[in-house]
């Protein structure tokens, strides 16, 4: 299953026009500090309703049973392509795992207008999806070379925003697959009605991806059940979309909730979009 099948993904062409993709807006200015090698972001927490007006100066990112904590900052989220394996419609539920293996995370996103001062936005519709463990999207399987039953739902799914921008999203570590980095695909929709377990209408008002830290997705996938997928597999470093702009990126904070990566782990972004544009 590779993404430059559809959509000349190595190359990069893909990507939207670089003068869109790189904008970022910072709040009372400042810079994100660097750690590792990975630029980062700030994040507001889920107990967090405010977003902070000026960036961080320190970050950290630890062991894969550690944290990996950032600053608060307002930023506008890198747009990218959605890639081929988007479908409409999707279920509008917290839990997306169905019966896919794999490490559990648990999303918390926040989702701000920078056109509102960074005012949470409410009522959005949040909607991702990602690969299983063998690199397979629901709708598509096959294409990494495993056969497996497809429903045409499995990893795929939204929740809406509550008065504070923030929903929360269950899922597993997604696997990967040939030209691309672990990655997760996102899609921020506003102005839907709601169905009894979808939704119609509204209009995207972000499309984007969500990026792992490198070390920690490096064990993970050389963990079972990840280590059956023996595709080959890209490093963040060298994905083609991920253009080391750390949250503003896509750069997911990661927090362990356990001691070792089979436990899981809570995933954090906010997530700047503008609803101006």
């Amino acid at each position: 299953m590779t993404e430059n099948t559809t959509s000349n993904e190595q190359s990069g062409r893909h990507r939207r026009d670089k003068g869109v993709q790189r904008r970022r807006v910072l709040i009372g200015g400042g810079t994100a500090a660097v750690a590792g090698g990975l630029a980062v972001a700030g994040f507001a927490s889920a107990a967090n309703t405010t977003t902070e007006t000026t960036a961080g100066s320190s970050t950290s990112s630890q062991s894969s049973s550690g944290t990996s904590t950032t600053a608060d900052v307002c930023v506008l989220n890198a747009e990218v392509t959605e890639g081929p394996y988007s479908l409409e419609g999707a279920l509008v539920r917290e839990d997306i795992r169905e019966d896919k293996e794999g490490f559990e995370v648990r999303y918390t996103f926040t989702v701000v207008d920078v056109a509102g001062d960074c005012a949470p936005l409410a009522n959005a519709l949040v909607e991702i999806w990602h690969c299983d463990h063998l690199g397979e999207y629901s709708g598509f399987v096959g294409g990494n070379g495993h056969q497996e039953e497809d429903n045409g739902t499995f990893l795929r799914g939204g929740q809406m925003t509550d008065e504070n921008g923030q929903c929360s999203i269950t899922s597993i570590w997604p696997g990967h697959y040939v030209s691309r980095c672990t990655h997760v695909h996102m899609r921020v929709h506003t102005d839907v009605t709601l169905t009894d377990d979808s939704y119609t209408g509204g209009e995207v008002i972000h499309t984007g991806q969500l990026f792992f830290d490198e070390e920690i997705n490096a064990e993970i996938q050389a963990t079972a059940p990840y280590s059956e997928n023996t595709t080959p597999e890209t490093s963040l470093s060298d994905d083609s979309i991920y253009d080391d702009g750390g949250a503003s990126s896509g750069l997911l904070t990661l927090t362990a909730l356990g001691d070792s990566v089979s436990d899981g782990y809570k995933a954090t972004l906010t997530v700047g979009v503008d609803t101006s544009s």
